[in-house]
């Protein structure tokens, strides 16, 4: 399963669009995630990025679902690990995941797909202040779409360098120039893929990430759980919202609705 990311106005949907025409062309079948904002004052989604993708709209074998992120950070949607289990239940040939587009904060993906598109563009500002930090870390392809624009060059040259910099990894990201709306590219991005997951595989690293995709779905789970029980407790038990209150330690009382059975 590829996960692509990246900052609002880099073209992601446009991308996913174009590798779904290249799919289908190949003949497999495919089913997109698209995870977009929700507004933080009526809950509600604008969904864009299915419009984007809507010329897919009438092929059976193209099933494109958008997720509100409803909050979550990290670019996802907290169902979205379910999501993915069913998408591969029903058999598709290829899975593809859309983050949010929030820039750097969009990390989670890399904890869910097999393969990290990071996606950039060269009229972004600072494309530096884009690609440090965990985004840096997170890539197993880069790709610098819009590539028809001034600034390209640049941006290539600085993400080699920081590459450079980096500590070495095994696999080393490709870094692949794409114009999306014009499919120039395309072929190469999904082949840059597909030979990410042949390193998986040959390298052992596919069983570790099934392992560790258990572990932090379990861990994340927990966390909701808390979460739904704290908030519960805090509604039912007026004594315990009144000490709350009257103490202002979140932890402690935290610390007793967790000790609490039941």
């Amino acid at each position: 399963m590829a996960g692509f990311t990246g900052a609002p106005g880099t073209g992601k949907s446009t991308l996913v669009d174009a590798v779904i025409a290249l799919l289908r062309k190949q003949g497999s079948s495919v089913a997109v995630l698209a995870t977009d904002p929700n507004s933080p004052f009526t809950g509600g989604a604008i969904m864009g990025d299915r419009i984007r993708m809507q010329r897919h709209a009438l092929d059976g074998k193209v099933y494109i679902r958008s997720m509100g992120a409803r909050g979550h950070l990290g670019g996802l949607s907290l169902a979205t690990r379910e999501a993915i289990r069913l998408l591969g239940g029903f058999g598709f040939d290829q899975v593809i995941l859309e983050t949010v587009g929030v820039g750097q904060s969009e990390l989670e993906v890399a904890a869910v797909a097999d393969t990290t598109v990071v996606v950039l563009t060269p009229n972004l500002g600072d494309s530096v202040q884009m690609i440090k930090a965990g985004i840096l870390e997170i890539a197993d392809v880069f790709v610098v779409n819009k590539a028809d624009i001034d600034g390209y060059a640049r941006v290539v040259a600085e993400l080699r360098t920081m590459m450079n910099m980096a500590p070495k990894r095994e696999w080393r990201p490709p870094i692949i120039p794409t114009i999306a709306s014009r499919g120039e590219g395309v072929d190469k991005v999904w082949d840059a893929v597909l030979g990410h997951r042949k390193h998986l595989a040959t390298s052992g690293k596919a069983q570790e990430l099934v392992e560790r995709r258990l572990r932090d779905e379990t861990a994340e789970v927990a966390a909701e759980l808390a979460r739904e029980r704290a908030r519960r407790a805090l509604e039912d038990d007026p004594a315990l919202a009144e000490r709350l209150l009257n103490d202002g330690t979140p932890y402690r009382t935290a610390e007793e609705i967790l000790d609490r059975k039941g």
